[in-house]
């Protein structure tokens, strides 16, 4: 028998940057998915989720399940490993989570990662993290259709317990920077579930790429603020150029604030992102909106934004640790959501 699990995260900072080279601000938290099975005599993988329900596919066969397709994110890691020349064998595989599905925390990458080195254990074989985090990414792309960043899978498999990840999509570097004791984080799930394979995510990375393209850059990695606001470029670019480069500036200053031990500005800095991901990313919805400003009222927040791809899912809220689980209660009892949690900072992906 073997078990596998790997984390969800939470984006702090650096919404829709990965993609975009830039730079993200973020950490795995202590609820995720877990991948358990053995060896079968056929090549077949079969999978059974406790939320889902059971999907197959023969190895020999694999191509993406319209019926099933929330298996498609681990058929298409199997799919992966086969083309790198994984002796990839047939499986029976069990699936668990604690992690709200289509909720921004990142559940697909935490499946296509536990999945990941679930295989690779049945195999025998080893690849580094950061391979395996390309790979499920791979996967995301040819088999699901989301052209989804990098950012998801390095904050699963690098995650630290206490410390937040500082990800330069560009560089591939990945700095540990301690997160403060005396704060919290409370997550809370609109219930309003996001659906990326139906093309808004993949919008908004064209947009962003033909920002970069109009202004004559590689990437929005190399423009600032003050540059972008004097370019010449076609409105809806310009809206959605702006917030990308204001969240790499914003994961810089953030670093800087919480170098100096200022949580109140670091807290600002999400309110600031939350606006800007309403008014020029427009990957904010009325539910998301709500629960922002709600929990931006409680006594001990220093703030609070959507997190993760946006168009539905959760929000992430800074809060002083002595006051969290008294917000978590009045947001669960005067807020919308479908749940409510103070999570942990947690140690990223791991065989158990």
């Amino acid at each position: 028998m073997v078990s596998a699990f790997a984390p969800g995260r939470v984006e702090l900072l650096g919404n829709h940057t990965d993609y975009n080279e830039g730079l993200v601000l973020g950490a795995a938290i202590d609820r995720g998915i877990t991948v358990s099975g053995a060896v079968r005599t056929d090549d077949r993988l079969c999978l059974d989720s406790n939320s889902f329900g059971r999907a197959e596919i023969l190895l020999t066969d694999l191509e993406p399940s319209e019926v099933a397709r929330w298996a498609n994110y681990s058929f298409g890691v199997a799919r992966e490993l086969i083309d790198l020349g994984v002796p990839v064998k047939g499986a029976d595989a069990k699936v668990e989570a604690d992690l709200p599905s289509r909720a921004g925390l990142s559940s697909s990458a935490a499946f296509e990662i536990a999945t990941a080195l679930f295989l690779l254990e049945l195999s025998d074989r080893e690849l580094s993290a950061m391979a395996i985090a390309k790979l499920c990414q791979r996967a995301e792309h040819r088999f699901v259709g989301v052209r989804s960043g990098l950012m998801d899978q390095v904050m699963s498999q690098f995650g630290r317990a206490d410390h937040l990840i500082l990800f330069d999509a560009r560089s591939e570097e990945i700095q540990l920077i301690p997160f403060p004791a005396e704060l919290s984080l409370i997550i809370a799930d609109t219930g309003k579930e996001r659906e990326l394979t139906k093309g808004e995510y993949n919008a908004r990375r064209e947009q962003t790429l033909a920002a970069a393209k109009s202004l004559g850059i590689r990437a929005l990695r190399d423009v600032n603020s003050a540059s972008l606001d004097e370019a010449d470029l076609e409105p809806l670019l310009k809206q959605r150029a702006r917030h990308v480069v204001g969240e790499n500036e914003r994961v810089l200053r953030a670093v800087e604030y919480l170098g100096a031990g200022d949580a109140a500005s670091f807290g600002g800095l999400l309110n600031q992102s939350h606006e800007s991901s309403r008014e020029n990313f427009e990957n904010s919805t009325p539910e998301l909106d709500l629960l922002v400003q709600l929990a931006q009222k409680q006594p001990g927040v220093l703030g609070a934004r959507l997190t993760g791809a946006g168009f539905g899912g959760a929000i992430v809220a800074l809060c002083q640790r002595d006051r969290a689980e008294a917000v978590a209660d009045t947001l669960r009892k005067i807020g919308s959501a479908r749940e409510v949690f103070v999570c942990k900072i947690a140690a990223g992906a791991r065989l158990l």
